[in-house]
């Protein structure tokens, strides 16, 4: 047994248990593939420890040292692309394809497998990713998936090149080692290009770490003399441990800085984001000496459906009619969630007593509509109050009060001038929440 290799496989091993711990408290898509990549690696260095058998043992020993690498790598990439896979299909076939591809190759070249199998192998996996690439074209990101599909007939063709090399085995190895490892830093280069330091730690480790595997045989190639220590190679993992805790950790900030100024429910901007973005819409309209405006919508009889259906329903309603919101108003506005069962939308500059009028009017024909909460649907209304810049109040406070003045005044029935409320009488515009499941 090669005991040299247990410090890695106890600082692999803590390094594994520490991302085990992070993820337990920020679990994510990206997170799990990384945390089970890196058990991988301990599994890769826990083999290498058994590395000095020799024939049938020695070679499964060397499949399966091999395959975890690549298997890590796997995992490396399918964390960057998380999301589309969700969402395609034939990008979740993928994976498992190449890595049986991946398998058949190594098992064919590490076993001496008859040239006509091994070839049919390695061509299998230098045309597969082109193949898809060129039938499939519809797939997300495909400036990635070109870059990938090129890459990896370029390993074929060296694959194939190397059966007539002396040490050709060796040669094949590491160049498909090489391959995995850049297609890491080229997924973790494209889905983080946000020039955080944890992004830029992470493309820098991913590189060396695939420059490991074309260094090293030139160095004994040409420099036989020139030794490294075998720590000196592992180094670019621990980079790219680095990078992934700082991208974890920055996530993490970013993910509590929009919870700061975001309802958790909706998603929609809260009361903190809400007012800084009126400030901002009053002072261009100010600037500009244009109008902005303001528009407070209450949810008639919220508390209906809360008690009929369950708090579970009243969320449902919530969510449902952020979304309803936001697909009414322009990307330059804001639609905020103010308080239990009160939205807020503010009508960026240039705009006018019309207009705001034209949106409220909106807002309330969406609502009178049946929404779909699970089985059950419900109607329900609401009451608007709209204020604009400057005609109505001339600082972001008094905006606010004008706007929740006139909206609660609708609620009584009161009408205003000049679009300053749209009015529905308050036998119309309560919550008719039905009682009949939806067919």
């Amino acid at each position: 047994m090669d005991w040299s290799k247990l410090p890695d496989i106890i600082a692999v091993g803590l390094l594994a248990w520490a991302f085990a711990s992070a993820v337990r408290h920020c679990r994510t898509v990206s997170s799990s593939n990384w945390l089970f990549g890196w058990y991988y690696i301990v599994l890769h260095f826990t083999a290498a420890l058994f590395g000095q058998f020799d024939g049938a043992i020695g070679k499964v020993i060397t499949i399966v040292s091999v395959m975890s690498l690549i298997m890590a790598a796997i995992l490396f990439m399918r964390s960057s692309i998380a999301e589309l896979l969700s969402t395609e299909r034939i990008g979740r076939i993928m994976m498992p394809v190449m890595s049986a591809a991946f398998l058949f190759v190594i098992c064919n070249l590490v076993l001496e497998a008859p040239r006509w199998l091994l070839t049919t192998s390695e061509a299998l996996l230098g045309f597969f990713p082109l193949f898809m690439t060129l039938f499939f074209p519809r797939w997300s990101a495909p400036q990635l998936r070109w870059s990938m599909s090129i890459l990896h007939f370029a390993l074929g063709v060296f694959l194939l090149r190397a059966q007539s090399l002396p040490d050709g085995q060796s040669l094949a190895l590491d160049s498909i080692l090489f391959t995995v490892y850049f297609g890491c830093a080229m997924h973790f280069w494209y889905y983080n290009r946000k020039a955080t330091t944890g992004a830029l730690i992470g493309v820098v480790g991913f590189w060396l770490w695939a420059s490991v595997f074309v260094v090293g045989p030139i160095l004994e190639a040409f420099l036989p003399t020139f030794k490294v220590e075998p720590e000196v190679w592992n180094l670019p993992k621990y980079i790219v441990a680095v990078g992934m805790i700082l991208l974890m950790l920055e996530e993490q900030i970013e993910h509590n800085k929009h919870l700061a100024l975001h309802d958790e429910l909706t998603g929609l901007p809260n009361r903190r984001l809400f007012q800084d973005r009126l400030a901002g819409a009053i002072e261009r309209a100010r600037r500009s000496e244009t109008q902005a405006a303001l528009l407070t919508v209450d949810l008639d009889d919220f508390k209906i459906v809360n008690d009929t259906y369950g708090h579970h329903a009243g969320d449902l309603l919530l969510q449902s009619v952020a979304k309803l919101f936001l697909g009414r108003i322009r990307h330059s506005d804001t639609v905020a969630r103010t308080g239990g069962d009160e939205f807020a939308v503010i009508l960026e500059p240039p705009t006018s007593h019309e207009e705001a009028a034209l949106v409220s009017r909106a807002l309330l024909d969406m609502l009178e509509e049946p929404l779909r909460l699970n089985e059950h649907m419900v109607r329900v209304g609401a009451s608007v109050g709209v204020a604009l810049f400057p005609d109505d109040a001339r600082d972001l406070k008094s905006l606010c009060i004008q706007a929740d003045m006139r909206m609660y005044e609708e609620k009584r029935g009161v009408k205003f001038d000049k679009g300053g409320v749209v009015r529905r009488h308050p036998a119309d515009s309560r919550a008719n929440v039905s009682t009949a499941k939806a067919s």
